[in-house]
């Protein structure tokens, strides 16, 4: 490839690598002085083949020097860190789902920091279980028999697919046949598992007796999907577990339902749209019955599988349950959120996807008249801060239809003057912590259905610099 005369020049005034990671602080280590040399001098060298003028601006000593510092902060800053939710989106998927209580996290902090009875049993001084943690408390707020814990809910499904219906078949409706996050779907677990699907009724209305029709020499189970992500409304019809307990029964079959984002809350007493609990799900009569411990649960990433002790047994044998277990800290943190729901209201105000998705809009429009009088305190010229009714969503993939009445605070842009809404929004985002908003047509949107107390006089500090 040819070169312009000025190209040329600046490809030789690149700085070498040895004299530019000098620059790097005294605290930084070697390996990433010189990487944030690379990565420095190969983007300008980028940016001549582009951009000649805009490279030779920055090849400026200073602008290079200020370019590598940045790049070195950049690299010596946790990738994973904490952000600041001004989305109204309670169970954010990509913002990391439930939020841990502060309590909690300190008694993880005490189990991660020194040796724990993990597998070992206190009282006759041998090996133990590690699910005994949690085993008890989960019999003891939904009824089951037993339970078994493993890292996530797709992680149950495929767990106990693989125990009860390896090469046999699961009968299934197909308007129950979801796809879950990272475009993974009901059918590809159950493939990755060795069960054959019978995918039985129409997109909107399944019967018994399609289940029924379907059902043969080769069935092992048959399998409710909560619609947890999406509904079908209009002409539907679904089929109960209370139904399909009865059919199993006749043919000697296991009944699972995959709650998804199980619940232990009736959230309709709280003005919202009902959504079956676990302890519902096992009444009903299912054997098995699986759901997430980040969502509406409100605790660690988890997969929770209740069911007989039988059932559990099994499925404690496969040897995926070792692929698949939980850690020490997950332990710490599902216990400690099981722990406070023995009492539904202390539950409410410490877990804080329960306290968002319950709380009140007056407490909430508290919180954001607290964000609004701090915002306009800056005298930011360039903006101009109002009040205004929102609607928070749950989030999670969970009651998809439920609008949680909030409020926040828009941010518009004044005429020629700061940065436009998608602008701001960005350089929200390059702070640290990094602030995630939403965006409408009239400007940028805080939303208070998510801030924290301690978010509010952060956000203030950061629109006084903008």
């Amino acid at each position: 490839m040819t070169y312009s005369k000025i190209q040329s020049e600046l490809f030789r005034s690149l700085p070498k690598i040895d004299e530019l990671s000098k620059n790097a602080p005294p605290s930084c280590p070697h390996q990433v002085a010189v990487r944030a040399a690379r990565l420095v001098v190969e983007e300008l060298r980028e940016l001549i083949k582009t951009a000649p003028q805009e490279a030779k601006k920055k090849l400026e000593r200073a602008n290079v020097e200020d370019l590598y510092l940045s790049r070195v902060r950049q690299l010596l800053t946790p990738s994973l860190r904490p952000v600041i939710n001004a989305t109204g989106v309670v169970i954010h998927t990509n913002l990391g789902r439930s939020l841990i209580p502060k309590e909690i996290l300190e008694e993880m902090a005490e189990i991660g920091s020194r040796y724990s009875n993990l597998e070992f049993d206190l009282e006759k001084g041998v090996r133990g279980s590690r699910y005994v943690h949690v085993e008890d408390i989960l019999c003891e707020i939904t009824g089951a028999p037993a339970a078994l814990v493993v890292n996530n809910n797709a992680a149950a499904v495929l767990l106990v697919l693989s125990t009860f219906a390896k090469g046999k078949e699961v009968v299934v409706s197909r308007s129950e046949l979801v796809e879950i996050g990272g475009s993974f779907r009901i059918p590809d677990v159950m493939k990755q598992s060795g069960a054959i699907l019978r995918e039985v009724g129409a997109t909107n209305r399944t019967h018994l007796r399609d289940f029924e029709d379907n059902i043969c020499e080769d069935t092992a189970l048959l399998l409710k999907v909560h619609q947890s992500n999406f509904k079908i409304l209009g002409f539907t019809k679904s089929v109960s577990v209370k139904e399909l307990r009865l059919l199993a029964d006749k043919y000697g079959l296991l009944v699972f339902e995959d709650l998804g984002s199980g619940s232990f809350v009736d959230f309709s007493k709280y003005g919202m749209e009902y959504e079956p609990t676990v302890q519902e799900a096992l009444r009903a009569g299912a054997d098995i019955v699986s759901f997430s411990g980040d969502k509406l649960l409100g605790g660690p990433q988890a997969g929770i599988i209740l069911g007989s002790e039988e059932v559990i047994a099994q499925i404690r044998k496969n040897p995926l349950n070792r692929a698949l277990r939980i850690d020490k800290f997950t332990l710490a943190a599902l216990e400690g959120i099981l722990r406070l729901y023995r009492d539904e209201e202390k539950a409410r105000a410490i877990i804080p996807t329960l306290r968002m998705l319950t709380e009140a809009p007056d407490i909430t429009k508290k919180r954001a008249t607290r964000l609004l009088r701090r915002l306009r305190r800056t005298k930011n010229k360039g903006l101009r801060f109002t009040l205004i009714p929102s609607i928070g969503r749950v989030g999670g993939g969970a009651l998809p239809l439920q609008e949680l009445p909030s409020y926040g605070v828009r941010v518009e842009t004044v005429e020629d003057q700061g940065l436009s809404p998608h602008e701001l929004e960005e350089s929200l985002r390059y702070l640290d912590p990094p602030i995630i908003a939403r965006i409408d047509e009239n400007g940028l949107i805080l939303d208070a259905k998510t801030l924290l107390d301690g978010d509010i006089p952060i956000i203030e500090k950061v629109f006084r610099r903008l």
